[in-house]
């Protein structure tokens, strides 16, 4: 399946979002996610031919949004921001309007202005301007049979206009002078739209600030004919994986590479959210967008910019935005059959009215103002605002979730599984001591690197590293058991064994060292290593303590080694000497229980994290890790594991509180309107409100204490 990735501008609350997945699912596309707060769109197909993508660009923008081709956009922008388009409608609608509501203004009588027809030249200019935006996307979305926000404010506004009009030209204008509500309607959903927008765009604060240090200026290191080093500056966008670079202290990366030459230190603050500089030396890696604060490198890059960690982080947090947990599904049911109710409400109301105060007049307008203060917006609202500024904040602090589901999932977790190493310890081994048997030790290291250097176990490549050289053997075979070890055969037909005590099986008397190395099932002798348990560990576990949640290490290194380790750190349970298989089983068993979150290093652990509630990845932002797990911690190992998980626990909560004031907003306010007690242009103003409300809700996320 093929992943598409489109923009999509015009959408202004998740109604749109509804009519544009709705039709996306229609023509028969996957997985389909629609984001309306940065107009992200995601969907899957077998292949997408031009003919195909010519059909599904016309149908959107039929529903009365805009397919943006981003590459087109961004070669064509100007260095002036566009100003926002509500902003310029409100600014055409707003001195109309202001000089029709003039006359409701105590004590002051404007004569000329009482006259129906300057009122109706006064107010043209404003309707024509909202039925050209309201009207328009009304009357695609009933179309399209998804009728959305617009079709309330359209009917609104006209119902206000039309009976004005009426009036005017029966010559009974006094008695009909409603053009100030049409246009207040108009110009206050205008005022609103923008405030929403604004308050809205602000949620995406975080992940802004990650985009904008996406493409920045690099300097390219070049060599001409004679062989002689050039420098020019490059737009980053322009490098290519294998491309030099000079990095010079003060600039910023500007794409993932590798070291060729010097040293200096790097704050990947924008990255993982550590803010001590880290020591970088030739052959270590630097991530595009962090900050070389001392030094100056030259690099080769190892990833293009829109395959870069950066590029990675930006497009799993977009594609987790547009995602939805269950909470949402309830909303999201309601929002679809929002606007015909609301349409049969004010109905109601017209005729309720209209036969108990047999008057025309104040029934049409309880029913209009019904229409503008329903807000279908603030249900569809409550989850993607607060997801963007969950999320905006996770990425910040290199914390990574694959999608929303995992942050109700949090809610839940009651205790948390941690794999041995690499996950509560660093992972990066030295070797402490060994034994040959009956073998010559330079013979014993041979065999133990010839084996050692297939295998991407810490272990095994602590083994390759200390001992490495350039006579090795040549197997006829080699293979990897996973959770066990390594087995060779050679020319000779040998076959050779570096493993695990269960790999070794029979073969020893003792079964607490690391690596066992067998000739033909004879031991040839063992390995032991030594492995620094991570600073944090023992301050996260007794956090977790804190929370009453339980803590289990599940590992498959020896029951001495783990016995130790837990009693270090104070965890509660342990299941020691298992087999990928086995800790697969395991983990089912617990979550089928209980829910369970898993920490695991993404790779040999991928099962296990696949099956439990939350699989959690301690990663270097390798595809590998990104694609294991549900949340992935990046660089700072397990210090974040608090935050991610009060991250979720409270990004759910302000989605139930969003969710509770959008409900309470709509069953309060629609029967205030019903029953006479506000006007539409205060109802108008109110609806805008109500979204604003969610927004700067969903801001306090930013500094909420969730720890």
């Amino acid at each position: 399946m093929e992943t598409i990735n489109w923009k999509v501008e015009g959408m202004t609350c998740t109604n749109c979002a509804l009519s544009v997945t709705k039709f996306l699912e229609k023509e028969g596309m996957q997985n389909v996610k629609v984001n309306p707060i940065d107009g992200d769109v995601h969907f899957e197909i077998v292949e997408l031919d031009e003919a195909q993508q010519k059909n599904l660009t016309q149908g959107i923008n039929s529903l009365g949004y805009k397919v943006v081709d981003e590459k087109l956009r961004k070669a064509t922008a100007s260095s002036h921001k566009p100003m926002n388009r509500y902003l310029r409608f409100l600014l055409i609608c707003l001195p109309f309007t202001l000089v029709l509501m003039l006359h409701m203004i105590p004590g002051l009588h404007i004569h000329w202005l009482m006259n129906p027809w300057v009122q109706l030249v006064l107010c043209l200019p404003v309707y024509i301007t909202g039925m050209y935006f309201f009207g328009r996307s009304a009357w695609k979305s009933l179309g399209s049979g998804s009728p959305n926000m617009n079709v309330l404010i359209t009917i609104g506004a006209t119902a206000a206009f039309v009976y004005s009009l009426i009036g005017t030209l029966m010559g009974q204008g006094d008695q009909f002078l409603f053009y100030e509500t049409a246009a207040a309607i108009i110009t206050l959903v205008f005022l609103g739209n923008y405030l929403e927008d604004v308050s809205v765009q602000s949620t995406q604060r975080e992940l802004n600030k990650l985009a904008r240090s996406q493409k920045v200026m690099a300097n390219m290191i070049a060599f001409d004919d004679h062989h002689q080093e050039l420098v020019f500056p490059v737009e980053n966008t322009q490098l290519r994986s294998g491309d030099l670079v000079l990095v010079k202290s003060g600039e910023q990366v500007p794409a993932d590479a590798k070291i060729l030459w010097g040293e200096g230190t790097v704050n990947e603050a924008i990255i993982t959210g550590e803010s001590l500089p880290v020591s970088k030396k030739p052959k270590d890696k630097i991530i595009g967008g962090s900050l070389l604060t001392s030094g100056t490198l030259k690099a080769q890059v190892s990833a293009a910019a829109d395959q870069s960690v950066l590029a990675n982080i930006l497009n799993l947090v977009k594609k987790a935005q547009g995602d939805k947990p269950p909470v949402q599904r309830m909303a999201d049911q309601i929002s679809a059959i929002f606007v015909p109710v609301v349409l049969g409400i004010a109905a109601v109301t017209f005729v309720a009215n209209y036969f108990f105060l047999d008057a025309f007049t104040p029934a049409l307008m309880r029913s209009i103002a019904v229409l503008v203060i329903a807000c279908p917006c603030a249900m569809g609202l409550a989850t993607p605002a607060a997801i963007a500024v969950g999320l905006g904040r996770a990425a910040k602090n290199g914390i990574l979730f694959r999608n929303a589901r995992s942050l109700e999932a949090f809610k839940t977790i009651r205790q948390v599984v941690f794999d041995k190493t690499g996950t509560l310890t660093t992972g990066e081994f030295s070797i402490d001591k060994f034994a040959a048997e009956g073998i010559a030790e330079n013979e014993f290291k041979l065999i133990a690197y010839s084996l050692e250097k297939y295998s991407n176990h810490p272990i095994a490549q602590c083994i390759s590293k200390y001992w490495k050289t350039s006579n090795d053997i040549k197997w006829t075979k080699i293979e990897e058991v996973k959770g066990k070890g390594m087995i060779g055969t050679s020319k000779e037909g040998d076959e050779y064994w570096a493993g695990s005590y269960v790999m070794a099986g029979n073969n020893i008397t003792e079964d607490h060292h690391n690596i066992y190395v067998l000739k033909n099932g004879r031991l040839l002798g063992w390995i032991d290593v030594k492995d620094t348990v991570r600073e944090e560990a023992a301050s996260v576990i007794s956090y977790l303590h804190t929370k009453k949640i339980t803590t289990i290490l599940l590992s498959g290194d020896s029951l001495a080694n783990c016995n130790t380790l837990a009693k270090g750190l104070g965890i509660d349970t342990i299941y020691a000497e298992k087999t990928p298989e086995e800790k697969l089983e395991i983990i089912s068993r617990l979550s089928e229980t209980t829910p369970t979150a898993m920490v695991g290093d993404g790779i040999n652990d991928a099962p296990a994290l696949a099956k439990a509630t939350i699989g959690i990845s301690l990663s270097d932002a390798s595809q590998v890790a990104m694609q294991t797990a549900d949340v992935v911690l990046m660089n700072n190992g397990l210090k974040n594991l608090p935050l991610a998980l009060g991250l979720g626990k409270h990004t759910l909560i302000t989605i139930r509180e969003n969710l509770f004031w959008a409900f309470s907003y709509n069953i309060i306010a629609i029967p205030i309107a019903a029953f006479g007690f506000l006007t539409p242009a205060l109802g108008a103003l109110a609806m805008g409100l109500s979204d604003v409300v969610l927004a700067f809700n969903s801001l306090r996320l930013l500094v909420k204490k969730t720890t």
